[in-house]
């Protein structure tokens, strides 16, 4: 009878395995409330679907189109494309590197706090923007880098980490749902900015009408938006911030490292292309739509590929899709030609796009809690946003005399490299969980 016992015993465990983590890690970690189980549907989950999607739009979705400036201050002789490139990496860095303060703020239950005010810094900045001089760096780089990099910060990763609360056995699939806000806000945002900035409307007003399209687009995301889980001090268990226990876990350290390689190549394409198309050759009203392209494709990949994270474990999808994201950066020498640059972009972007979108719940699997989930993308990105602030600035020093070669090598190298952390992180969680599917 002990051995039918242990046989059931075993197979329970068995099938826990995918989304329980591993006994020894739950050691010290307080009981999660039967509450805190995240009811997987329902109108709040997809409302705040809804909500994460327009804040997605609207922040990284505009970061994502900085092709377009980089362009336009390049050719405007404002300064070398390395120095420009640091504004829009210094952007993108301060949205990721601000998630360790509102990823815990939202798992402190701060979550309202935090959007409403990085909405009206974020909106502030741009229109600070339109009133910038172009010739004057600093202006633009106060406006543009660091106002709107702080305020998207405040914004973006608790709109993401907020999806856990409502869902768990379809995380992967309503994170990528919400994360094609950001492909959607790639496509809008290039073609609406590249006709208003270089056409009648010009810089100042050009940027004013963006600033009042996504002034109204992230009051309705804070409306839509909200967390299910209590405030932290009213729970009567919860855990604390605990980033010693972190920062020696094994596994998830060697996935870090992986993640810091990743984004350190990742950019170049959402940066360069349209001005390597330009130089190329190609027609300008062709180069204007090649962002388009490139986003348009990760909306599919944010889709596809999260809903097969879901079947086969969000980690396992991401150490494939960076792979084959390195590998594609090489293809980029390919993209001279006018066919060859809408190929690379369509498949570039569907593939670059699903894994920054299968990133969050493969973040989520690392986790041990779901009221440690906000912390932990919070580590992720503050660690990894160094490599977002000085990858494209790296990427165009190097390049030089349109020689495109060392820019390009050093971004698929890095990748590449770091789809190899991801493996060997993927293997210690696999060994640990008992369980291939991560």
């Amino acid at each position: 009878m002990a051995t039918v016992d242990e046989h059931l015993a075993e197979k329970a465990a068995k099938e826990e395995a995918g989304t329980a983590p591993a006994p020894e890690l739950e050691a010290n970690a307080p009981a999660a409330d039967a509450s805190d189980e995240p009811p997987d549907g329902g109108l709040r989950a997809w409302m705040c679907v809804a909500g994460g999607w327009l804040a997605c739009f609207s922040t990284f979705g505009y970061s994502s189109s900085f092709g377009v400036y980089q362009d336009l201050y390049t050719l405007a002789g404002m300064s070398s494309a390395s120095n420009i490139s640091w504004i829009g990496s210094v952007q993108l860095s301060l949205m990721f590197m601000l998630g360790l303060f509102s990823g815990r703020l939202l798992d402190e239950g701060y979550f309202h706090h935090i959007c409403i005010s990085g909405s009206i810094l974020y909106v502030f900045s741009m229109f600070m923007l339109s009133l910038a001089d172009t010739s004057q760096y600093y202006q633009v780089l106060l406006s543009q880098g660091i106002g709107m990099g702080v305020g998207g910060g405040l914004v973006l990763v608790p709109a993401v980490s907020v999806q856990a609360h409502h869902w768990k056995h379809r995380r992967s699939l309503a994170m990528g749902i919400t994360f094609t806000g950001s492909s959607c806000g790639g496509i809008v945002f290039p073609i609406m900015l590249n006709h208003l900035l270089t056409g009648a409307p010009g810089f100042a007003w050009g940027t004013r009408a963006a600033a009042f399209l996504v002034l109204a687009l992230l009051a309705a995301a804070n409306a839509l938006m909200g967390p299910r889980l209590p405030r932290a001090r009213t729970r009567a268990a919860r855990p604390g911030l605990r980033l010693r226990e972190k920062l020696t876990d094994a596994p998830f350290l060697v996935a870090i490292a992986g993640i810091f390689l990743i984004f350190w190549g990742l950019f170049l394409p959402y940066f360069y292309l349209q001005l390597f198309v330009t130089l190329h050759g190609a027609s300008p009203s062709f180069a204007f739509y090649t962002l388009t392209i490139l986003n348009g494709a990760s909306t599919f990949g944010r889709t596809l590929l999260n809903a097969l994270g879901d079947a086969y474990g969000p980690l396992n999808m991401l150490c494939g899709t960076a792979a084959l994201t390195g590998a594609l950066l090489f293809a980029m020498f390919g993209a001279g030609s006018t066919p060859g640059a809408a190929l690379f972009a369509a498949v570039y972007g569907f593939f670059s796009g699903g894994w920054l979108s299968l990133l969050p719940p493969s973040v989520a699997v690392m986790s041990r809690d779901v009221r440690e989930i906000g912390v932990r993308m919070g580590v992720v990105y503050f660690i990894t946003s160094y490599a977002i602030l000085t990858g494209t600035p790296i990427a165009g020093a190097l390049l030089k005399n349109d020689d495109w070669g060392r820019p390009i090598a050093f971004s698929g190298v890095v990748t590449l490299a770091g789809a190899g952390f991801l493996l060997i992180s993927r293997h210690l969680y696999a060994k640990r969980r008992g369980t291939q599917r991560i």
